[in-house]
């Protein structure tokens, strides 16, 4: 049985608030869908100076998030950097709601996420007639109204991870094999949370 492997799970406030800049968001996601990148090669795609992206690369590298890609660079100039893990991490609110800073460091960080990723459908949405029948068949977008409690709620997220899990480690080995034709990064996001009519 392979083993079971979990997102590192975030206690320390100070790592959370290095996160909550949108620029280091945005940095940590484009670096964690190329693999490994220099600060020039995400300063062209974030339209930033290299010199400040290279800033915030070291700032999320003081916490852990990323790290310099060892074997990448061909002189002591580039630096490569890459995600700490491709597992990610994750971080509960409850363990930071005893103080109203934390309250409000992972109100902020969680809104932060939720608007890039609303972002990048939005993106994909005004891109979709570009990606051709194939694709936007694929893609799907839906919601279920569930009665749960929360035991079961967490029940289904641990479900809902395995499968991501086994997808991701699928296409990840196809690529190892070479199969690279009519792959692309594919971002899939899941919502559950309780609510009231």
């Amino acid at each position: 049985m392979p083993e079971k492997r979990e997102p590192e799970q975030i206690t320390d406030l100070s790592r959370l608030k290095a996160f909550t800049n949108p620029l280091r968001m945005q940095l940590y996601r484009l670096l964690y869908a190329a693999g490994t990148a220099t600060a020039s090669q995400l300063a062209e795609q974030v339209g930033q100076a290299p010199s400040l992206v290279s800033y915030h690369l070291r700032k999320l590298a003081e916490h852990g998030f990323v790290h310099e890609a060892n074997g990448r660079g061909t002189d002591g100039r580039e630096r490569w950097w890459q995600v700490a893990t491709e597992e990610g991490w994750g971080f509960r609110s409850s363990d930071f709601a005893d103080t109203p800073e934390g309250a409000a460091v992972t109100g902020a960080l969680a809104r932060g996420i939720f608007e890039t990723r609303v972002s990048h459908y939005r993106t994909y949405l005004d891109q979709s007639a570009a990606w051709g029948k194939a694709w936007t068949d694929a893609a799907f977008s839906s919601e279920w109204l569930l009665d749960l409690t929360p035991a079961e709620l967490a029940e289904m997220s641990e479900e809902f991870t395995a499968v991501a899990r086994r997808w991701r480690d699928r296409g990840e080995e196809a690529k190892k094999a070479g199969a690279t034709e009519d792959r692309e990064h594919v971002s899939v996001h899941l919502h559950s949370f309780p609510f009231r009519p």
